[in-house]
């Protein structure tokens, strides 16, 4: 098993920044790609940015490229999420997940609690 542990969000103004941290522990050799996912409410879950743990390849949503980056520190178990030039539109639970698959068509094994992230107009 992996546990995932968020952390970072809060409330910010449009223009603003936050990063979000997550920390993995567990059978974290097992992980073979993370990724930040988020929900609004009264909508589905998208994939914001996703990031392979051993070559450290990155896919984003369209909506925030250029204004998120995705990265990951191996020695720490630990993927961030630095977002930029946040839009009130970003507004929702964010979720780490991780993925033990090398097929990046695969679901996401485990996941994290979530945090909030509230951007004001």
């Amino acid at each position: 098993q992996v546990q995932l542990v968020e952390s970072g969000g809060g409330l910010v103004q449009a223009g603003g920044s936050l990063r979000l941290s997550c920390a993995a522990s567990g059978r974290t050799f097992s992980i073979n790609a993370m990724g930040w996912f988020r929900q609004a409410p009264g909508k589905e879950q998208e994939s914001v940015a996703t990031i392979s743990w051993s070559g450290g390849s990155t896919n984003y949503a369209d909506s925030v490229k250029g204004r998120f980056t995705i990265s990951r520190d191996n020695a720490k178990n630990t993927v961030y999420l630095q977002m930029n030039s946040l839009k009130p539109e970003d507004t929702a639970v964010y979720y780490c997940a991780a993925r033990r698959s090398f097929n990046v068509g695969s679901s996401y094994d485990y996941w994290g609690q979530g945090t909030q992230v509230t951007v004001s107009s």
